[in-house]
């Protein structure tokens, strides 16, 4: 699968009415009427875009946003959210994490106390995780055949974040607010 399918996907299914779940299956059901080797495709190139954006950095910007909790989980899911802003957008903040502070949809969050965020508002989108292995598994009737048919193929993808770029102490506030500015300030000024 190109990029530009990859991308074309991605800001469709984020344009679909509906939750993020509803969007997953829109997705999973598009990508059924392909060929099965462009699910493995699509497969392989949102595991490289969501790898694009597993930095101490990034990892940091969640934390800022999700008011300092932020685990294995959470993150790979966020990771997957920032794909939803588009490709453009993407680029953009994997590049530099504090521009997530211009983002309209980071801004709402802000604006609100957190325990106060309903289900859709929280940054993460799970269920992308799952729409190409749906879409294999209907297309081919295999149950976990995408699993197999990348391992035959002697890809094997990350299963968990495992940031590659300098370790730092995204802990700290200090540094956190020297790295991340813009986004620390901008959350420090929520309401709580």
């Amino acid at each position: 699968m190109t990029d530009e399918a990859f991308w074309l996907l991605i800001e469709r299914a984020a344009e679909q009415a509906g939750d993020r779940d509803e969007q997953a299956e829109w997705l999973a059901e598009e990508l059924t009427r392909l060929p099965v080797e462009q699910i493995v495709g699509f497969q392989v190139q949102l595991s490289a875009h969501r790898l694009r954006a597993d930095t101490w950095q990034m990892w940091a910007a969640a934390r800022v946003i999700m008011d300092g909790y932020c685990g294995d989980d959470s993150f790979w899911y966020f990771q997957l959210w920032l794909l939803s802003l588009g490709r453009h957008t993407f680029d953009r903040v994997v590049t530099e994490p504090d521009l997530l502070a211009e983002m309209e949809s980071v801004r709402a969050l802000a604006a609100k106390p957190i325990q106060t965020w309903s289900p859709s508002d929280w940054p993460d989108w799970e269920s992308l995780d799952y729409a190409a292995a749906t879409a294999h598994q209907d297309a081919t009737g295999r149950e976990l055949g995408l699993e197999r048919t990348l391992l035959d193929a002697g890809i094997e993808l990350p299963v968990n974040p495992d940031p590659a770029d300098v370790d730092w102490a995204p802990g700290d506030p200090a540094e956190v607010a020297a790295r991340l500015p813009r986004l620390t300030l901008l959350f420090n000024a929520r309401v709580r």
